[in-house]
């Protein structure tokens, strides 16, 4: 399998979702929440979704997702033409915190 088909439909997945978690996902735990990158396996069944939320329990943001994963991969279904829709797992992308804990420390550093 190609990395550029790979790229695609973890691209098109990302948009699929982003649009479904804001259309059909109305629950306050999930607070402001934003796909921010798709990782597909080679064979393409896997899709894990990384997201960013400015609720304060990450937790209660993914169990919300979770639950509504059974919808959203319907939703990729019926978007996306794959032979098999694939297994779609969440997780928190802490990328924003770390990279913002990067520049309090140069900061820090700077200061000194």
């Amino acid at each position: 399998m190609s990395n550029n088909r790979r790229e695609r439909v973890a691209e098109e997945i990302k948009k699929i979702v982003s649009e479904a978690v804001r259309t059909e996902i109305n629950d306050p735990k999930l607070g402001m929440m934003t796909v921010t990158d798709v990782e597909m396996t080679q064979e393409l069944e896997v899709a894990t979704i990384y997201f960013t939320t400015l609720n304060e329990n990450k937790e209660d943001a993914e169990e919300v997702l979770n639950k509504a994963k059974g919808l959203i991969r319907s939703e990729v279904a019926k978007e996306i033409r794959l032979r098999k829709a694939p297994e779609i797992v969440f997780k928190h992308d802490n990328s924003i915190e770390y990279g913002s804990r990067i520049e309090s420390l140069l900061n820090e550093i700077r200061d000194k």
